[in-house]
């Protein structure tokens, strides 16, 4: 069964990497779809310390799971089954060795998310995963809304 990783950051871009899967299910099929959302470790360990651990844990869920919802909402329509993990790291990193370690077949992103610094630019997460994927990756070109 081939296992597809989407990466969910809960930009319109990503949404699109959804709504790609979904149109093209048949090429997929059967399909196993993981979704991964990650959220940088951005606060010094200090700050884990001050603020405490189990807030800050419960922050990036809370985030991971805003950004996952619209996707849930769609692969449910859909009738796709779906796995959905929160991991805390790079970013592109994290995606690969979570394709790598749950044994993906396949990576399909949008072209830019939350980060990307402007709309003609392929997003740095993006370009990192398309250099250091071991298994194919398909980059779903953002639409844009006029």
């Amino acid at each position: 069964m081939p296992h597809v990783l989407i990466p969910m950051d809960g930009s319109t871009s990503a949404l699109q990497a959804v709504e790609f899967v979904i149109q093209h299910r048949a090429m997929f099929e059967p399909l196993q779809v993981s979704l991964l959302n990650v959220q940088p470790g951005l606060l010094p360990e200090f700050a884990r310390l001050l603020i405490g651990g189990a807030t800050v844990d419960d922050y990036h869920i809370a985030r991971g799971e805003v950004a996952f919802h619209s996707a849930c909402v769609r692969l449910n329509l859909a009738h796709i089954p779906y796995g959905q993990e929160i991991n805390i790291g790079h970013v592109a990193e994290s995606i690969v060795e979570y394709a790598a370690d749950h044994r993906c077949d396949h990576i399909v992103m949008g072209s830019r998310g939350l980060g990307s610094t402007g709309q003609w630019l392929l997003g740095s997460s993006t370009t990192q995963v398309l250099h250091l994927a071991e298994v194919p990756v398909t980059v779903v070109k953002a639409q844009r809304h006029h």
